[in-house]
């Protein structure tokens, strides 16, 4: 069997009409059609998904499953495929003209490149991304097969959400490189069908536990475990998913941190438990580059600073920027704020409140690459103030003399 260039893979379940344009805008992906296959594993369809496929894309490899698989099912797409590259997307996400032809370059410039991130691009114009640099979207990715071959797969316990986090871990620490592209883009329709918010939550809270007790090295895993725990608290709070919340906790904790512990099978690199290393884990985290951003800001004059956005990452910031001598005043995030919140003692608080409030620098508190420059707009026209970057150098800061620092409250 002759190796190809690229495998797209997928999985669907009732998506037919979604599915079927998504299908034809790989057809004219820009690669010829002796470079790509193409295969789609159906999760159990019921609106004549697989009619469609047999009617309109004799030539897609479908597997065809009698129950729903998640979006791990693509698994069993990705070992029957043979493309040097698995190109990993959605049923409703497409690359865009020319992605494909530089996404190959990407590959053969770079021989330790194991995931070639795209960017996502949204209906409504807002763009997508993990909310960690190094982690690959399930979306848009391109994975080297030799990486794959080396790592493992998808882990098949996870269904669905964080999946992605978890492979990732695995290849940086396999030695891989993990990179988002900005001249590598898919189109995301972000279709709502068959989406389950109670579920998502509750599959959000477990999976993302067990891959701390999986994979975080174990003297992080407390601090991460709380961190992103409260933050998902205050998510399913607002969204009436309590419940969800509490049964993803119980069966994350169970399920990582005690089974896979209890019973390890080594045999399965995806399932079992096996912490990564200081360097991959510093990789993914970034918090050497946050504290010595933060240290930067120190040096040159700022005392106290006021973080903008709670994001998956905002305990790192403030832990990092009061090991750098920073006081961290607060933390400002509309959609999160509440009386009472906080977030390593720091107050979670309303833009409008932070306006009152005397700092020196306002930083953005977010790693997500997406839409940095719409949230230091939206921050500017709220406040009047700059939002800066914790890993921007500081000449650019300090261009033309200027001080980058901000005084909120000048009295």
């Amino acid at each position: 069997m002759s190796e190809l260039a690229v495998s797209f893979v997928l999985s669907t379940m009732n998506r037919c009409e979604v599915l079927s344009r998504t299908l034809r805008q790989v057809e004219a992906c820009g690669l010829s059609r002796s470079e790509f296959d193409v295969w789609v594993v159906d999760n159990a369809s019921t609106d004549g998904t697989r009619a469609m496929l047999r009617r309109d894309f004799p030539a897609v490899n479908v597997i065809a499953l009698d129950h729903n698989g998640g979006g791990v099912s693509r698994n069993l797409a990705m070992e029957r495929s043979r493309g040097r590259i698995v190109m990993m997307i959605d049923d409703d996400s497409y690359p865009m003209p020319g992605a494909m032809r530089r996404m190959l370059g990407k590959f053969e410039q770079n021989p330790k490149l194991g995931a070639a991130v795209f960017g996502v691009t949204l209906p409504d114009g807002r763009e997508e991304a993990s909310a960690y640099p190094h982690v690959f979207i399930g979306c848009g990715t391109g994975l080297r097969r030799r990486a794959l071959d080396q790592v493992g797969m998808l882990p098949a316990d996870f269904f669905m959400q964080a999946e992605e986090y978890d492979l990732s871990l695995r290849l940086l620490d396999g030695g891989w490189d993990v990179k988002r592209f900005e001249d590598l883009w898919v189109h995301h329709l972000k279709t709502s069908a068959a989406r389950r918010p109670a579920r998502t939550t509750r599959l959000d809270v477990r999976n993302n536990l067990m891959l701390i007790g999986r994979r975080f090295p174990k003297n992080v895993r407390k601090q991460f475990a709380l961190e992103w725990m409260k933050r998902y608290w205050w998510i399913a709070r607002q969204q009436g998913h309590r419940r969800a919340f509490l049964r993803g906790c119980v069966e994350g904790f169970w399920r990582g941190w005690v089974r896979s512990r209890m019973n390890p099978d080594p045999s399965d690199v995806t399932t079992s438990r096996r912490a990564i290393g200081a360097e991959a884990f510093a990789a993914f985290s970034r918090e050497p580059d946050i504290l010595e951003g933060m240290r930067r800001w120190r040096a040159q004059g700022a005392k106290r600073v006021l973080l903008v956005e709670a994001g998956k990452a905002v305990g790192s910031f403030v832990r990092n920027a009061r090991e750098a001598g920073l006081t961290v005043v607060g933390i400002a995030d509309d959609r999160l704020a509440r009386v009472g919140r906080t977030m390593n003692g720091v107050p979670v608080m309303r833009l409008e409140e932070a306006r009152g409030l005397a700092v020196d620098v306002a930083l953005l508190s977010n790693l997500s690459p997406a839409q940095n420059k719409t949230r230091r707009d939206a921050f500017r026209d709220a406040t009047g103030l700059e939002l800066h970057d914790v890993f921007e150098p500081m000449s650019r800061n300090a261009s033309d003399g200027a001080s980058p620092m901000i005084e909120t409250n000048a009295a």
